[in-house]
């Protein structure tokens, strides 16, 4: 790939803004998808596995579309950018219809596509900060995308709770403002994306890369045969890393499938979701919960970006995930609403540190020729607990913890602190790369 001058700032800016509107998306399927769940029907129990949309599809269309986007050029569309707007676009078309679920199959299909549509346009964008930056400005890359995300999501849960509150009444099986929600987040998808796609060029391919590219044959084998050669070839921090998001994204999980109804438990006291206005009021103070943790997100993004000039983003993402970890242990047992933001700060701070120190510590180790590849690949280390949490939770949910949702928190929070001692674990010398070459001089 040719010469990579640094970029401004405002650059920066505009090419990570199409992370705003699929964090939108993520954001709903965090806050609000489970609880239609709930309202269409479905028994706690029955959750993890309705959820095995967003794992199964993690793994299977991310490390494929990082593969083939690491073998395509075009240079009228680029490599990253056709995939950002195919996504985009199917996403906007699955939220608009996801509020006319009329039953719990319909929901859990159209979850399905849109899950499929949200990977194939995030997958490459962790490539394009490795295409488009010098190594100084990784960090500044990745943590602009913690922003977003932070963003985006807030965006997402603050729709449910102001909407909620304002857009009474009831059309088939679920209330107004859940379409409100869902088809503002239409809107965001393709709009951002589309703001990244025309504001951004790409880089093209040297003469020799793109002589590479047309000599190479592309057929339905080759992403799997790029994936399989890419895991044989993995650096070492990449399968240590495996193992502390065994733990962290297991844990997640826990959370978001729960959140709603152990504030529901907790503060409103009641434990019946259908036809149930005290649920309704706590799925829309669960939004508000999440948008704050949210806000802090994408306030303290910068924030760690400035630390990790100052310390080992290792010893940043344990101490995040020690603080999230806490959170999760305290929050079943607050009764006041008001003070469910005090643990949710921590978590905050968390989420902008899983959403962009890992990537630090992994990506100097990764040949630039297989970025998208090397970034599906940490994809599937992310899905491949939310599957087995999918898989195996329910069971546990049921027979060890009472079907509490307060216990299933908690049971996250210890997980997460399991993280973080593994994260101590992990052995590599990036801590003193980094430090040259981050931007620590700028």
């Amino acid at each position: 790939m040719s010469f990579k001058p640094s970029l401004k700032f405002s650059q920066i800016i505009n090419m990570n803004v199409g992370f705003l509107g699929i964090q939108y998306s993520f954001g709903l399927q965090q806050s609000a998808v489970n609880p239609i769940y709930d309202m269409l029907g479905a028994s706690p129990d029955q959750i993890p596995l309705l959820n095995l949309a967003g794992p199964m599809t993690g793994l299977i269309i991310q490390p494929i579309i990082g593969a083939l986007s690491d073998k395509t050029w075009s240079p009228r569309f680029g490599r990253r950018k056709p995939y950002f707007m195919i996504g985009a676009i199917f996403c906007s078309i699955c939220l608009f219809l996801f509020p006319f679920s009329s039953a719990l199959w319909m929901a859990v299909g159209l979850l399905w596509v849109l899950d499929a549509a949200n990977n194939t346009a995030m997958e490459p964008y962790r490539a394009f900060i490795a295409d488009k930056l010098p190594t100084a400005q990784h960090a500044t890359g990745f943590l602009t995308q913690s922003f977003f995300t932070g963003l985006g999501i807030t965006l997402a849960n603050l729709s449910l709770f102001v909407f909620q509150k304002q857009i009474v009444g009831h059309f088939g099986s679920l209330p107004y403002w859940v379409y409100a929600s869902f088809f503002l987040g239409s809107f965001c998808s393709i709009a951002s994306v589309s703001w990244s796609v025309l504001k951004t060029p790409e880089i093209p391919p040297t003469e020799e890369e793109l002589a590479l590219l047309r000599k190479e044959q592309i057929n339905i084998h080759t992403p799997f045969i790029e994936i399989f050669k890419a895991i044989k070839q993995m650096p070492k921090v990449m399968w240590q890393l495996s193992l502390v998001y065994l733990f962290q994204w297991y844990a997640l999980f826990c959370y978001w499938q729960n959140a709603s109804k152990s504030i529901a438990q907790s503060v409103w006291d009641t434990n019946i979701y259908q036809n149930n206005p005290l649920y309704d009021e706590a799925v829309g103070w669960s939004g508000l919960v999440n948008g704050w943790y949210n806000i802090v997100t994408f306030v303290s993004a910068f924030g760690l970006l400035w630390l990790s000039k100052k310390m080992s983003p290792k010893m940043i993402h344990v101490i995040c995930l020690v603080m999230a970890g806490v959170g999760l242990l305290a929050f079943p047992h607050i009764t006041d609403k008001n003070m469910l933001f005090l643990p949710m700060t921590g978590f905050g701070i968390a989420w902008a540190s899983m959403m962009g120190i890992p990537y630090l510590l992994v990506v100097d180790k990764i040949p630039k020729e297989k970025y998208g590849v090397y970034m599906g690949i940490i994809n599937m280390m992310i899905v491949i607990p939310m599957l087995l949490q999918n898989i195996s939770f329910g069971f546990i949910l049921k027979h060890f913890l009472d079907n509490d949702p307060g216990k299933a928190i908690s049971f996250g929070g210890v997980f997460l602190i399991i993280a973080a001692f593994l994260t101590l674990l992990i052995q590599n010398n990036h801590q003193k790369n980094n430090q040259a070459n981050v931007p620590m001089t700028h």
